[in-house]
């Protein structure tokens, strides 16, 4: 199955460090992150998750719930994630799915055969409130993930969700915006009382709306 940009995110339900979950009902009426992960007992998924663990207040504040994956059992991830608390100073706070069946894996097309026939890579996907699929990223498994830039990006996600405006490279939260092509001239002064600027007919440029 190939997922999309704005295709529903496939519900499930699964065994977790924190018992049977159901996906959607797990996310309510907030934001998700499910990213999957290669093994346990491997070092850059111990980094992963332990920054995940410490950036929780983050995600609490962008109303955002956090779930990981991999295709070990309960087991496994019990006792890793003792290690993961140890090594990386912290408290693992978000439940690990055990996939050994490889369902979910398969449902959201974690496995790349050409890079490896038994693991999961390292999936993202964001998930709106709606349940609609907002980013998609996958990293090898050699490379460990961003997760600063997962945040960057769903303040983007999520103010541009609500106002007419569009983020430029490299955009962090405060600063300026794009005005979006389908606001007319006539219209930004009511929309963006902050002011703006043209710099093209194409590119107009705004304070951050929500602040």
């Amino acid at each position: 199955m190939t997922l999309r940009l704005g295709d529903i995110a496939p519900n499930f339900t699964a065994e977790t460090t924190e018992g049977r979950i159901n996906f959607h009902e797990y996310l309510g009426d907030g934001w998700g992150i499910l990213f999957s992960h290669p093994a346990d007992y491997t070092p850059v998924c111990t980094t992963e998750l332990g920054t995940v663990a410490k950036l929780k207040t983050e995600f609490d504040r962008r109303n955002v719930k956090v779930m990981a994956l991999s295709v070990d059992g309960l087991i496994d991830h019990r006792g890793w994630i003792k290690d993961i608390n140890e090594t990386q100073a912290t408290v693992i706070n978000f439940p690990l799915i055990a996939d050994e069946e490889r369902k979910i894996s398969e449902l959201y097309d974690m496995i790349h055969p050409n890079a490896s026939e038994n693991f999961t890579v390292r999936s993202v996907f964001v998930i709106g409130n709606d349940k609609k699929i907002k980013l998609i990223i996958t990293y090898p498994a050699s490379t460990g993930r961003n997760f600063d830039e997962l945040l960057r990006v769903i303040d983007s996600l999520q103010l541009t969700a609500n106002y007419s405006v569009a983020t430029p490279a490299n955009w962090k939260q405060g600063e300026d915006v794009v005005i979006a092509p389908s606001i007319k001239d006539e219209d930004i002064p009511n929309k963006f009382p902050k002011g703006h600027k043209v710099i093209k007919p194409y590119l107009r440029i705004t304070p951050q709306p929500n602040l």
